[in-house]
């Protein structure tokens, strides 16, 4: 093929390839990480009301904002452990009643199921303690909530 040929070729193929391009980079601009759970707390105090969701890259949304400041390495990865510890009762549709003097109440969604418990309930697995402590730590230190 002569060089003019070759030239006219390419040129005729550059708009395809920036084309092609810009889908890739539109794309990669889209697509946004898989939530782990989102948790809906309640209770009876002035800073009880918190709906925090949790992404897979540790990004999080507080009552509906999406914060600036991600989790770090450490949390993204108790997150994760919760996630996973949480199969087991969301799948089952865990509901656990308050007893006598529940100050704060649960509401957990992930891609297994709901759960529902308060601080209180009897009979929460680990993974519900766990659950909370990560909403007090995170309601602070990402949604800059006194608690």
């Amino acid at each position: 093929m002569s060089a003019p040929r070759q030239l006219s070729v390419l040129s005729a193929a550059a708009p395809v390839w920036a084309f092609a391009a810009a889908l890739v980079l539109a794309g990669c601009s889209g697509v946004s990480a898989p939530d782990l759970f989102v948790v809906q707390r309640s209770g009876s105090t002035p800073q009880a009301q918190l709906t925090l969701l949790v992404n897979e890259e540790g990004g999080v949304s507080c009552n509906g904002r999406a914060m600036r400041q991600k989790l770090a390495d450490p949390q993204i990865i108790k997150a994760r452990e919760i996630q996973e510890d949480l199969q087991k009762p969301s799948s089952s549709h865990l509901s656990l009643p308050p007893r006598t003097g529940s100050v704060l109440h649960y509401y957990v969604r992930d891609e297994s199921g709901t759960v529902r418990f308060s601080d209180n309930s009897a009979g929460q697995p680990s993974v519900l303690q766990k659950l909370q402590l990560f909403v007090l730590q995170t309601g602070q230190e990402i949604c800059h909530r006194e608690e």
